[in-house]
């Protein structure tokens, strides 16, 4: 019995991991996933989705990620935030990180 339960908690952690390397295809599924479960996921797939969160952020601040420092620093925000909250959405650490630096990033035209 005990073996059974275990096999069958394996198959499930495998699921929710192979569940886990597919980015999600719309918003509404993106601004649910946590830090926790973009570091489950493979890196281009997480780097995919970072990028969306952020794109969506930028557009609702009027603003353009750069691909100099500024959009490294932004990165690091982000990566700070989720080391210290894992359990946050991604995409509220990524707004609060593009909130914090707004000032330092080019406007959308």
């Amino acid at each position: 019995m005990i073996r059974k339960v275990l096999v069958v908690a394996a198959l499930l952690a495998v699921s929710t991991a192979a569940q886990a390397q597919v980015p999600p295809t719309n918003f509404d599924q993106a601004a649910y996933i946590t830090c926790r479960d973009a570091h489950a996921m493979q890196p281009e797939p997480r780097k995919i989705l970072a990028i969306y969160l952020a794109e969506h952020a930028a557009r609702h601040h009027g603003v353009v990620i750069p691909d100099d420092e500024r959009g490294g620093q932004l990165a690091l925000l982000v990566r700070g935030g989720c080391t210290l909250a894992p359990d946050a959405y991604l995409f509220t650490v990524i707004d609060r990180a593009m909130t914090a630096e707004l000032a330092k990033l080019p406007k959308r035209q």
